[in-house]
């Protein structure tokens, strides 16, 4: 219970500090989470936008991609870092030490009205095994929307297979909500940009 406690106050004091400023609406916020009998994670946020927050074009792609790992950098006050290295990109504490996550190169997808930035996830100390990917689009369809999905991610804190869902409850109550955080807040900085 201690450690539950904790990880509530923690959890709302980075609530708190991460927080999107209210003067950054996002228009048509979409979140959804659910994790697969296998224990993997599917988590998908998405607004809708004004105007194209990037060109599409592989550039475009590529800055979505760049545009989340400074955010994820910025949120975390710089105790997340991300590391270019050969073969892709790692997460690590300040820069130093094991990847919490190692992500394959960027591979993107470019038209005249989608782009697509995704990673594969392919280690780290924060996923049970190499699996899944996290990826960043602007689509023009019905309408512009703006989207981060994490797909098939078996996360190191989430539930394991045939367990009970609590047994999750750090995935859930850390990692799944700081995501959740840095993707309002990469979107938040994305339109505002766009709107100069």
């Amino acid at each position: 219970d201690e450690v539950v406690d904790w990880l509530q106050t923690f959890t709302a004091d980075l609530q708190t500090l991460v927080a999107v400023p209210a003067k950054t609406p996002l228009s048509g916020w979409r979140s959804r989470h659910g994790q697969t009998a296998e224990g993997a994670i599917e988590s998908e946020q998405r607004i809708e936008l004004a105007a194209p927050v990037v060109e599409f074009s592989e550039q475009g792609a590529h800055a979505l991609g760049r545009a989340y790992w400074a955010e994820v950098e910025r949120s975390t006050l710089g105790v997340v870092r991300s590391v270019a290295c050969r073969g892709g990109v790692q997460l690590r504490l300040l820069g130093r030490g094991p990847a919490l996550l190692q992500l394959g190169e960027p591979e993107v997808v470019a038209s005249g009205s989608f782009v697509r930035c995704r990673y594969a996830i392919t280690g780290g100390v924060l996923a049970r095994r190499p699996q899944g990917d996290i990826s960043f689009a602007q689509a023009d369809g019905d309408r512009l929307e703006l989207s981060s999905t994490i797909r098939d991610f078996v996360p190191t804190l989430g539930a394991r297979q045939g367990e009970p869902h609590w047994t999750g409850a750090l995935y859930d109550r850390l990692q799944s909500r700081l995501h959740v955080l840095i993707s309002r807040r990469f979107f938040a900085r994305l339109t505002r940009a766009a709107r100069g």
